[in-house]
């Protein structure tokens, strides 16, 4: 192995995906020397394995089911899918899994570009062993920011690594469509790859440990969606889990602990996410191998002076925009502390505090319906000790909503601080209310109070007219 001579900078980011991105680019901006050190692909597990590829395997079966409910429209598109085509699209937005492009824009910004394993050697040092055996040292003056988000989990099952199973990447990287395949978990990635590739054709079965699917927003989201995968032919088993998996020639076999037998030709384990903490050489600034990172508001890691750690790392808000937000707002503070601002801006809603992790963030699930929230949940807003209110609505109260598509199905619901009177948390569940959330997250982020909200007059016929059906509920109380 060759190794280098050392050399300064004054930020080192482990990790290129969007978030690792965004710090770069906030560091070079704030004119500090910036390397980036990445072992796969630049752009990460967002570009290539998460968000754009499942979109855009969603986006066609959205659209149809959206067509299918308007009558001019529907005949013309009762056939199926061209998944072909759907595949080749959904290679088009992961660049055919190539990274040129993003390698090009990096450097553009004036970071330096590290391909390799990057290790933490110690405080303030950073080793890159480099794929053709040699080897870069690379020491910090200001900030060490971790951005190496997180890996699928997989369950400890007996016989699992034989079976070779799916996790979210063979999920949204598959080139055949599977006659069967069971989904194990309830969560986002779950209800969505059972959404797409049921309408690609794969018979589907949804194995659902806990009471329903997507478990961290109301619970009237995870009825929604399960009632309109099950209308799609899927089978949704809650309370069930899996015990054993084999694979008998090129069938998966998967045993439950209410004594099924299940076959399938793959199986998703969708069960969770772990850190990409394993071999970072946390151990060697006193930290676990392996573990989360504790961070404050500003993102740095507790008690250190240095590091810092972005995204799904820091266990936070395991969301990729989240991921962002929080690189902007790591950016900031590194910037600040580098030319030596005595007092950081840390109150709530400063420029150097990820407040909205603790108190709104977003989420959408592109599912049919789609469902999407921002902020607090009843249950969240209730073991905070809050005094709230939850106000329901039929989303179908709406005008728009008939005009958007015939029996439209959906839920509204606000959570209101009692005290207050401003939003703690919003939740739409319904076909397009994903382009909706953002009018939420704006109220719950500004604090909107009720009496103002009033003043927001919803366009006619917009689904957006829920807003004012959710006010006069709350109101008529």
């Amino acid at each position: 192995m060759t190794e280098t001579e050392s050399i300064a900078y004054d930020v080192v980011v482990l990790g290129a995906g969007p978030v690792g991105e965004n710090v770069a680019d906030r560091a070079r901006a704030a004119g500090l020397s910036t390397a980036v050190v990445e072992s796969e692909l630049i752009g990460g597990e967002c570009s290539y394995w998460a968000c754009m590829p499942s979109k855009a395997l969603l986006r066609p079966v959205l659209a149809r089911a959206d067509a299918r409910r308007l009558p001019g429209l529907s005949q013309a598109v009762q056939g199926p899918l061209d998944v072909p085509a759907v595949l080749a699209r959904r290679d088009y937005f992961t660049s055919h899994w190539k990274d040129d492009g993003q390698a090009d824009w990096l450097r553009g910004i004036g970071a330096d570009l590290y391909r390799g394993h990057g290790r933490l050697a110690g405080p303030r040092q950073v080793v890159v062993d480099g794929p053709g055996g040699e080897r870069h040292v690379l020491t910090v003056r200001h900030a060490v920011v971790v951005c190496t988000g997180s890996r699928a989990l997989l369950p400890d099952l007996p016989g699992l690594a034989q079976v070779k199973p799916w996790t979210s990447r063979e999920a949204t990287s598959a080139h055949e469509v599977p006659d069967r395949l069971i989904v194990v978990g309830g969560g986002v990635v779950a209800a969505e790859m059972a959404t797409a590739w049921q309408a690609f054709g794969s018979q589907v079965t949804v194995l659902v440990r806990g009471k329903g699917l997507l478990p961290r927003m109301e619970p009237f989201a995870g009825e929604l969606v399960a009632e309109a995968l099950t209308e799609a032919g899927a089978d949704v088993r809650t309370g069930t889990s899996v015990t054993a998996v084999t694979r008998e020639g090129s069938t998966v076999v998967a045993l439950t602990d209410t004594g099924d037998r299940i076959e399938a030709d793959e199986i998703l384990f969708a069960t969770g996410r772990a850190p990409r903490t394993d071999d970072l050489g946390l151990d060697t600034v006193g930290l676990e191998p392996g573990s989360w990172l504790d961070v404050d508001d500003s993102l740095r890691v507790t008690g250190s002076e240095w590091l810092y750690a972005v995204g799904d790392v820091n266990h936070r808000a395991l969301l990729t925009h989240q991921g962002k937000y929080q690189a902007r707002i790591a950016g900031a503070a590194i910037a600040a502390r580098a030319a030596g601002v005595p007092l950081l801006a840390t109150d709530p809603w400063g420029a150097h505090a990820a407040t909205a992790d603790h108190a709104a963030v977003p989420q959408v699930v592109f599912t049919d319906p789609e469902a999407a929230a921002a902020g607090l949940s009843l249950a969240e807003a209730e073991r905070a000790g809050l005094r709230v209110r939850a106000v329901d609505v039929d989303m179908a109260s709406a005008a728009g909503a008939g005009l958007y598509a015939d029996g439209y199905r959906g839920k509204a619901r606000m959570i209101v601080d009692l005290d207050r009177e401003v939003l703690l948390g919003v939740t739409f569940v319904g076909p397009g209310v994903g382009e909706m959330i953002h009018s939420a997250t704006v109220a719950v982020v500004g604090e909107v109070p009720i009496s103002r909200l009033w003043h927001a007059v919803p366009s006619y016929p917009t689904v957006s007219e829920v807003w004012l059906r959710l006010l006069e509920a709350y109101r008529d109380a």
